[in-house]
């Protein structure tokens, strides 16, 4: 079916606006043309993409399918386009996604040594949980990501290289909670209030099911999005929380609880589009993580 590419470039604007007014804004074209292309659009596929009503726009389940293709089409020319029309004197961009707790506790000093060696390339870092990360990946909005595994949201069509191992544990403030004497089990620590990351992160879902392979519920008191809020937490007794130990550098008011049950260790992975080849400097980004591990 040869159908025109501005038809599709004209869907993807109202798919991700929901709007045709502001499609028609974002295209530079009247909101009657943007309304004909996509009456075109759904006349040459059979098929109709959008509910219209006075009100609002929404897609239908055939529209949500159609843009789940299209939009890595359209971000992957647009970023053909960016490397072609770039100023050789400015550079290209590197686009990472990475959660805020990797970046913070493990990409900056990478970050760093990529700025020295690339000076005119300019770094976009794009801060979600691993999940959403491979999301972004997977619709070539970012071109490497650093996330945690296992991550369900990984699939066949990444690179996926190992960056680093590292093991989740329970800290908590000696004071509030003296369980440093020996190690206990996840049914007492179930007695203590849990502090943890929210049902989005990978970490979550990890320690969910850790619970549920010893036959133990998880109810945990806190749920946040943050690890460092997590520590702060932690440091003045609200809780026992659960985090990476690369997050913590000093324990200062602190200590590690040791658990009788074996937690795994879980890896850090950089991953990118094995249909798309990616630049020298992206190489060497990989490269400089993966130095950790060899």
């Amino acid at each position: 079916m040869d159908i025109n590419y501005e038809l599709y470039k004209v869907f993807y604007q109202v798919a991700k606006s929901l709007s045709f007014s502001d499609a028609a804004d974002n295209l530079f074209i009247s909101q009657s043309a943007v309304s004909q292309s996509i009456k075109t659009l759904e006349k040459r596929l059979n098929q109709t993409l959008f509910i219209r009503s006075t009100k609002r726009v929404a897609l239908t389940k055939e529209g949500e399918l159609l843009l789940k293709h299209v939009e890595p089409a359209i971000n992957l020319i647009s970023r053909g386009e960016n490397q072609l029309c770039a100023d050789p004197k400015s550079g290209v961009q590197l686009r990472i996604g990475a959660s805020d707790t990797i970046c913070r506790y493990y990409l900056v000093p990478y970050l760093n040594n990529f700025h020295k060696q690339y000076p005119n390339i300019h770094i976009k870092v794009t801060n979600g949980t691993s999940l959403q990360c491979a999301k972004l990946l997977e619709r070539n909005e970012v071109d490497v990501i650093v996330t945690n595994s296992p991550n369900s949201a990984l699939n066949n069509m990444m690179q996926i290289i190992p960056v680093k191992v590292f093991r989740d544990i329970f800290i908590a403030n000696h004071d509030a909670f003296p369980l440093t004497d020996r190690p206990i089990t996840l049914q007492e620590l179930q007695q203590c209030p849990i502090l943890m990351l929210d049902k989005r992160s990978t970490t979550s879902i990890f320690l969910h099911n850790l619970f549920l392979e010893n036959s133990l519920d998880l109810v945990p008191a806190i749920e946040l999005s943050s690890n460092d809020l997590l520590i702060d937490l932690a440091k003045i007794g609200l809780g026992v929380a659960f985090i990476p130990d690369f997050c913590v550098k000093e324990l200062e008011d602190l200590t590690v609880i040791n658990i009788t049950e074996d937690i795994p260790s879980r890896m850090l992975v950089a991953a990118y589009n094995n249909d798309i080849p990616i630049s020298d400097a992206a190489k060497y980004f990989i490269d400089s993580l993966t130095a950790e591990v060899m």
